[in-house]
């Protein structure tokens, strides 16, 4: 601490000594900031204050109707992106600060001047905000707060009308795409369904229901078939009868007639309980056919055994004609069955494929439900929000959801609010001070000299055989004395000057009023 203090006193010491440079420097500091603050022209200041009121009456009332935004959060960001280039060069040609200007570098410097100069500033939490501005010409000042209160309205209300109308646009064209993907669907279902009719039927009847009668069906008609057979059988049988008494050789396999009707009877028994592929139902009918075909056989080798007939007895004129007429009438029936059966079978057929396609084509037909159900309901959301923004607008023409009020309008102050004089002149002498001393200090730095023999010998390294004190006579006292004095009285009358500029400042300030 010690050697801190010696150190202090040693600079002291060594700025003493250019004292007067530091004097000098000074006055020059202290004249040349008082003349800068002085030649500062006055700037006047305008400010206005605007309230946005967002609690609108309407809001409450159509919540869920309309789409609502935090509007306080829209104003907020307004705000603070309020002063930007394009709005600074409207507030220009508004305000006529362009006229004048020769080059586009002085108007992008007057409009970087605006953006640093211009201020806006939210007052608490209740939607207030504070425009000011500052220029040397008070009208100027004012209209240019005027210009950007207009333009902050403005884009308040502007910007809610753009809103809506993007959206609305928006909304419009994703209605025409969801309607022409809805037309789509719709048509892919409509096709579906019309090229899956019968298998949409099948499913609404049960299909399993629909098979049995079809199967039921077909068995009856098969069954009606084979008693039309069997009787044709009979006729003919009657009809050989007939020839034999007649004496004519009418070709005829009794055994093997009664064996092929024994055989039909029980396959119709066996129809009636089973299907068609069903093992005893084919075994029957493969022993019908294996019979048919011995008949055949047996009928042509008895009819090479009578060659001698050369027509039919069922041709001849000893048939009953109520026997022919009945075997004609039978032999239309059989065909007429023929026919039913294999309408019936074709039936069958298609109902079993379709049954077999019923759930493959029920998970195609739910899958294009889901498809056009997902599509409708966004086609209906998106109709829905249309109509909820063409309710906003209507509420934004009838009441604004955000009211704006101009609590104080644009007001210049009537005294200069810059340069304040009197708080730059303080800070100038202070300045000029510190100017002073650090010259001095510098000075003794580039300049040191010894002010005590440690110091001497600290620095030469040399030994030191001792010091001689020296007694001021009272003639250099009185000149030292009077060198204070004229230092004080150089400080002091930087400081006086000081005081009258600041009293002057004061002086204008108050005649400003």
């Amino acid at each position: 601490m010690d050697e801190v203090v010696r150190q202090i006193r040693l600079a002291l010491r060594g700025m003493w000594l250019h004292r007067w440079l530091g004097v000098a420097v000074a006055w020059v500091v202290g004249i040349v900031a008082g003349l800068a603050i002085f030649m500062t022209p006055d700037k006047y200041g305008a400010s206005a204050r605007i309230y946005v009121d967002t609690d609108s009456v309407l809001r409450p009332l159509l919540a869920g109707l309309v789409v609502q935004g935090n509007t306080e959060q829209k104003i907020a960001i307004l705000s603070r992106t309020l002063i930007s280039r394009p709005n600074v060069e409207k507030l220009v040609r508004m305000a006529d600060l362009d006229l004048g200007l020769k080059s586009p570098k002085e108007k992008e410097a007057l409009i970087d001047h605006v953006i640093d100069t211009v201020k806006i500033k939210s007052i608490g939490r209740d939607n207030l905000y504070l425009i000011e501005y500052q220029d040397a010409v008070p009208e100027t000042a004012r209209k240019v707060v005027s210009s950007l209160t207009t333009i902050f309205v403005e884009s308040g209300l502007g910007g809610n009308q753009n809103d809506s109308d993007s959206a609305r646009k928006f909304i419009e064209d994703q209605i025409k795409v969801y309607q022409k993907k809805l037309e789509e669907a719709e048509s892919r279902l409509k096709q579906f369904r019309l090229e899956n009719l019968e298998a949409q039927l099948d499913s609404e009847k049960d299909g399993g229901g629909r098979l049995n009668d079809l199967n039921a069906q077909l068995n009856q008609a098969r069954l009606e078939l084979r008693e039309a057979e069997n009787a044709k059988a009979s006729l003919r049988r009657q009809i050989l009868g007939s020839g034999e008494s007649s004496g004519e050789g009418i070709i005829a396999v009794p055994e093997i007639d009664n064996r092929i009707d024994a055989m039909k009877q029980g396959l119709d028994v066996l129809l009636q309980r089973f299907t068609d592929d069903h093992p005893d139902v084919r075994g029957a009918r493969r022993v019908i056919k294996e019979l048919e075909e011995q008949k055949r056989r047996e009928i042509e080798s008895r009819r090479k055994q009578a060659a001698g007939n050369a027509s039919s007895l069922v041709n001849s004129d000893s048939v009953s004609p109520q026997l022919k007429a009945a075997l004609v009438a039978v032999e239309s029936q059989i065909a007429s069955l023929r026919a039913r059966v294999a309408e019936y079978e074709s039936r069958y057929a298609r109902t079993v494929g379709s049954v077999k396609r019923l759930p493959e084509i029920e998970s195609q037909y739910a899958q294009l439900n889901r498809d056009y159900g997902t599509i409708k309901k966004n086609y209906d959301d998106l109709v829905q929000r249309r109509e909820s923004v063409a309710i906003s607008e209507g509420m934004s023409t009838v009441s604004s959801v955000a009211e704006f009020r101009l609590i104080d309008p644009p007001r210049v102050s009537p005294r200069p609010v810059a340069p304040n004089r009197s708080v730059l002149l303080p800070l100038a002498f202070l300045a000029a001070l510190v100017a002073g001393f650090l010259t001095s200090f510098l000075a003794y730095q580039v300049r040191p000299t010894f002010s005590d023999a440690r110091t001497l010998r600290e620095i030469t390294g040399l030994p030191l055989l001792g010091s001689v004190s020296r007694f001021p006579s009272m003639t250099e006292k009185l000149k030292a004395r009077k060198e204070k004095v004229r230092l004080y009285g150089g400080v002091g009358s930087l400081a006086l000057v000081y005081v009258v500029a600041i009293l002057m400042s004061l002086i204008m300030v108050s005649r400003a009023v």
